[in-house]
């Protein structure tokens, strides 16, 4: 049996239709997360799915290590890489959102935006800030007045939390095979974005397409 053989009997199970759409749409939801200035709606069913499949390969890996048969062992280099290449896909995606979360925390824990986490962000943003807090009322806020001691303050009518910044450009290209219509409040601009077309535009135009799945960012 030579290299070729190993090949071809590796590559005679291809893999399954949904399995190679989940990759196509976890990269595509890593990308769009890297863009996007705010963290996007976590995406509950994929990463399910994808949990799931890592899992399944873990093990596939894991019973066929033993052996010293060549061939099996060549089909466990493959594994090992396809594994790889989903476990970065996934560590990648969940960092850019931790950033995003890490730099605007007290924002994503409102309850407007705590929709767009999962379980265990919210867990990690709460106790993240909790420590912070606790951190900070021991060093200098104890030392001010009770009615200064708030991180969350809108007196004046000036919020202390910070937010992403919408207006932020982002490069957008179409998916759809009808034109996505685009409108930029505040402007005269309104167009449409077709299949495979490229523009740059604020974010806050395209936010609900990008996460509707009609526009992906670049």
């Amino acid at each position: 049996m030579d290299i070729s053989d190993i090949l071809t009997s590796v590559s005679a199970r291809p893999s399954p239709p949904a399995q190679s759409l989940d990759l196509q749409t976890l990269t595509r939801a890593w990308v769009n997360e890297r863009v996007a200035p705010e963290v996007l709606p976590w995406p509950e069913e994929l990463m399910a799915r994808v949990m799931r499949g890592v899992a399944k390969l873990i093990e596939q890996v894991e019973e066929q290590t033993a052996t010293m048969d060549p061939k099996t062992n060549f089909r466990v280099v493959i594994l090992q890489t396809e594994l790889e290449r989903w476990k970065f896909l996934v560590r990648s995606f969940v960092r850019a959102r931790i950033a995003k979360i890490d730099k605007h925390i007290l924002h994503y824990l409102t309850p407007t935006q705590r929709t767009r986490l999962s379980t265990s962000e919210i867990q990690y943003a709460t106790t993240h800030q909790n420590l912070l807090h606790a951190h900070y009322h021991s060093s200098f806020l104890a030392q001010f007045p009770v009615g200064l001691q708030k991180l969350d303050d809108t007196a004046g009518g000036i919020a202390m939390v910070e937010v992403p910044d919408a207006e932020k450009a982002v490069f957008v290209r179409g998916l759809r095979p009808d034109p996505v219509r685009v409108s930029v409040e505040g402007t005269d601009m309104d167009f449409r974005v077709g299949r495979g077309e490229v523009v740059v535009v604020r974010w806050s135009a395209v936010k609900s397409a990008v996460e509707d799945g009609d526009l992906e960012c670049v």
